[in-house]
């Protein structure tokens, strides 16, 4: 699934990203309110105002899901499999939102990492995310 250099682009990043899982992964949701609005309908119990503190928690949640998977490429599904069945039966969430997101996470980490995210670690993370965005709206079909 992926080649050796993907993985090694994929993990090099994500190091970089670990020490700012909460700040990075609250930056992504809010651009994800702002850009897609729509999404906040699955919000409704926090606030989901720019800088709030439940936006930053659910941020961090986000992104920690995502490094342990980014630590386990090979066993994506597993890694993954509450989580798709939480967002399946329980929350409901429309499986585009998890594309929606991948999208705003990539903006986040270009800005934040401009000479690390090339074009080809651009490239492994995006395949890296819409893995996860497929993994985890298997349980839909």
């Amino acid at each position: 699934m992926y080649s050796a250099t993907e993985k090694a682009l994929i993990t090099s990043i994500w190091e970089k990203v670990t020490p700012h899982t909460e700040q990075w992964g609250g930056e992504a949701l809010e651009r994800l309110f702002a850009v897609f609005p729509q999404t906040k309908i699955y919000f409704k119990h926090i606030d989901t105002s720019p800088g709030s503190a439940a936006i930053r928690t659910h941020g961090d949640k986000v992104m920690k899901a995502i490094g342990s998977t980014a630590g386990d490429l090979d066993n994506m599904s597993t890694t993954l499999s509450s989580l798709s069945n939480l967002h399946a039966y329980n929350l409901m969430v429309d499986p585009v939102n998890f594309k929606l997101l991948s999208h705003c996470i990539l903006v986040v980490l270009a800005n934040h990492l401009p000479s690390e995210f090339t074009p080809e670690a651009h490239l492994a993370f995006d395949k890296f995310l819409a893995s996860v965005a497929a993994i985890l709206s298997q349980k839909y079909r």
